[in-house]
């Protein structure tokens, strides 16, 4: 692949998991893209794991621009014609405190879309989630979420879940507020639990359900749920809402139907079973995940969702933005495969 358009696209959090597959899927289009870091020192990494998929690895150039702080976000956009904001705090376990997360996604979001404009930036499609339309409500699968939609954060939100509707929220009033003869466009891909291949060993913390089963770690599959999504498709998505004209001023649900844990890990078995792998298929009781998230961080991070069936509508997306979503088991296997492929799981 090898960019050829003089168009360049701002990636923000270039080293996150959807946002790596942003940049591929950008340079298979043409698209020259600058990605933004927090640290250089991941830089050599990442231009060693684009080597193997980009012809033109020059092409691929990088900032180092942090959510917390102003420096380095006039340069990251000059010039930019898109902007897609993947970037977020996301940590394997609960922050100290929830500011630890709310202030760097909302005042980050501020920083981007206030840059964007000083710049003249045509377009940014933001990364929230299926999270900031769905937290606080009854998910007993009697109803289904649209876009219309948004979480209620005094009934129960933990501190992600805070920051990414509270960041959306902001972008949005930030946006609907501006003036002028061409305003600033956004779009919005609210994605559901991301799974697909890994492209290094650094993955995604939505990958855990995944290894975990791989790895056994759990005697059983908790009673936990979620619409899924491949990371692909993720991908696939922001690049459409980038480019849509009736993309500007909505937001997308990105997933496909909720899925269990124990689904999950029937696919698995099926495909890995015989090579080795003893995927553990019966239901957990939810006692079992409570005591386990005494010493599991990740545990302590679903405790509240045992037992949540949440559906949700994809009609928007599929309209709008001509999608067409891979299935559970190629999403799941794809990264089931690339965790063994990068060492993650072994047999």
């Amino acid at each position: 692949m090898q960019a050829s358009t003089d168009a360049t696209v701002l990636v923000t959090g270039a080293s996150g998991f959807i946002a790596m597959h942003c940049i591929l899927k950008l340079f298979e289009q043409g698209y020259k893209v600058r990605g933004t870091l927090r640290s250089p020192e991941r830089e050599t990494g990442l231009r060693e794991t684009f080597s193997k998929y980009i012809d033109d690895n020059a092409q691929l150039q990088f900032i180092t621009a942090d959510l917390g702080s102003d420096d380095g976000w006039d340069e990251a956009v000059h010039g930019c014609q898109f902007i897609l904001h993947v970037a977020s705090p996301f940590t394997p376990a609960p922050p100290k405190h929830e500011d630890d997360h709310i202030i760097p996604a909302r005042e980050g979001t501020m920083r981007v879309l206030k840059a964007a404009v000083a710049a003249n930036v045509k377009r940014v499609v933001m990364t929230s989630s299926i999270v900031a339309i769905v937290i606080g409500h009854d998910r007993d699968a009697s109803r289904t979420f649209t876009e219309n939609d948004w979480s209620q954060l005094e009934r129960g939100a933990d501190a992600y879940q805070k920051s990414k509707t509270i960041a959306e929220r902001a972008a949005w009033d930030f946006v609907n507020g501006l003036k002028g003869d061409d305003p600033l466009e956004l779009a919005v891909i609210n994605p559901g639990l991301v799974l697909g291949p890994i492209l290094d060993a650094d993955f995604s913390p939505s990958g855990e359900v995944i290894r975990k089963l791989m790895r056994r770690e759990y005697p059983g599959c908790p009673d936990l749920g979620w619409p899924v999504v491949d990371v692909r498709d993720v991908a696939e998505a922001h690049i459409a809402a980038m480019n849509t004209p009736e993309a500007t001023g909505k937001r997308f649900i990105c997933a496909i139907e909720n899925y269990s844990m124990q689904e999950i890990a029937i696919v698995l078995n099926k495909a890995f079973a015989q090579k080795g792998y003893k995927i553990p298929t019966r239901r957990l009781p939810n006692f079992i995940m409570r005591i386990a998230s005494i010493w599991d961080k990740t545990a302590r991070l679903v405790i509240n969702d045992l037992g949540h069936r949440t559906e949700v509508s994809n009609d928007r997306i599929k309209k709008v933005l001509n999608w067409k979503p891979r299935s559970l088991e190629e999403m799941v296997v794809s990264m089931a495969n690339s965790m063994i492929d990068f060492g993650v799981v072994q047999s």
